[in-house]
């Protein structure tokens, strides 16, 4: 993992003490957060994050500074749901606090928990 990578990391991780089922897993290219088996944020090589969150709210959370599509790769959209905010966006403790609580909401929906 690159250093902006692991500090992201580190980050996530004191925003989920409370969360009793967290893990880590390698994917889409970074180091992803499963809460209660599902994929909430994925912290990007440079430092930025993927967001998993309700694609009902999608158009909405594109309009926040930093937020942009996710991709796959190039030319190739995630769809729905699927947001990655930029890294000098989530250096920003508060920002980064919004953005997990944005996909904790989701995934609660989505785990029922």
């Amino acid at each position: 993992m690159t250093t902006e990578q692991t500090h992201l990391v580190e980050r996530l991780r004191s925003l989920l003490t409370d969360e009793p089922e967290v893990r880590e897993v390698s994917m889409f290219g970074g180091r992803s957060i499963m809460v209660s088996g599902k994929m909430i944020a994925s912290a990007r090589k440079d430092g930025g994050l993927l967001v998993r969150v309700d694609a009902d709210q999608h158009d909405e959370l594109l309009r926040s500074p930093g937020a942009t599509q996710g991709v796959m790769g190039p030319g190739r959209d995630m769809g729905p749901g699927w947001i990655e905010v930029a890294a000098e966006t989530v250096s920003d403790d508060e920002t980064l606090s919004s953005w997990v609580s944005v996909a904790m909401a989701y995934n609660r929906t989505v785990t029922g928990r």
